[in-house]
Protein backbone atom coordinates (compact mmCIF):
# COMPACT_ATOMS: atom_id res chain seq x y z
CA UNK A 1 0.00 0.00 0.00
CA UNK A 2 0.91 3.16 -1.08
CA UNK A 3 1.27 6.49 1.55
CA UNK A 4 1.13 9.73 0.49
CA UNK A 5 2.74 12.32 2.40
CA UNK A 6 2.75 15.28 0.07
CA UNK A 7 0.12 17.85 -0.10
CA UNK A 8 -2.21 17.62 -3.22
CA UNK A 9 -3.74 19.94 -5.01
CA UNK A 10 -7.24 18.95 -4.36
CA UNK A 11 -9.32 16.30 -2.41
CA UNK A 12 -12.64 14.80 -2.99
CA UNK A 13 -15.16 12.57 -1.51
CA UNK A 14 -18.41 10.72 -2.86
CA UNK A 15 -21.53 9.36 -0.65
CA UNK A 16 -23.04 6.96 -3.03
CA UNK A 17 -26.92 5.80 -2.63
CA UNK A 18 -28.91 3.61 -4.62
CA UNK A 19 -30.10 6.63 -6.60
CA UNK A 20 -28.00 9.61 -5.69
CA UNK A 21 -24.53 10.28 -4.83
CA UNK A 22 -22.98 13.41 -2.97
CA UNK A 23 -19.79 15.13 -4.03
CA UNK A 24 -17.31 17.17 -2.31
CA UNK A 25 -13.99 18.52 -3.43
CA UNK A 26 -11.96 20.62 -1.66
CA UNK A 27 -8.49 22.72 -2.66
CA UNK A 28 -5.71 22.35 -0.44
CA UNK A 29 -6.83 25.02 1.28
CA UNK A 30 -10.11 23.49 2.65
CA UNK A 31 -12.07 25.35 0.24
CA UNK A 32 -15.25 23.60 -1.47
CA UNK A 33 -14.30 23.35 -5.43
CA UNK A 34 -17.96 21.29 -5.71
CA UNK A 35 -20.50 20.38 -3.18
CA UNK A 36 -23.45 19.17 -4.96
CA UNK A 37 -25.93 16.23 -5.02
CA UNK A 38 -26.29 13.72 -8.82
CA UNK A 39 -28.95 11.96 -9.81
CA UNK A 40 -27.19 8.21 -10.23
CA UNK A 41 -27.70 7.91 -13.84
CA UNK A 42 -27.12 11.74 -14.62
CA UNK A 43 -23.48 10.91 -15.33
CA UNK A 44 -23.43 13.40 -18.11
CA UNK A 45 -23.68 16.38 -15.82
CA UNK A 46 -21.77 14.67 -12.92
CA UNK A 47 -18.54 14.54 -15.43
CA UNK A 48 -19.40 17.85 -16.30
CA UNK A 49 -18.93 19.31 -13.45
CA UNK A 50 -15.87 17.72 -12.33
Amino acid sequence: MNVYIQQHSLYAGIDLHAKTLHVCVLDHNGEKRLHKNFQCQDTKSFLEEL
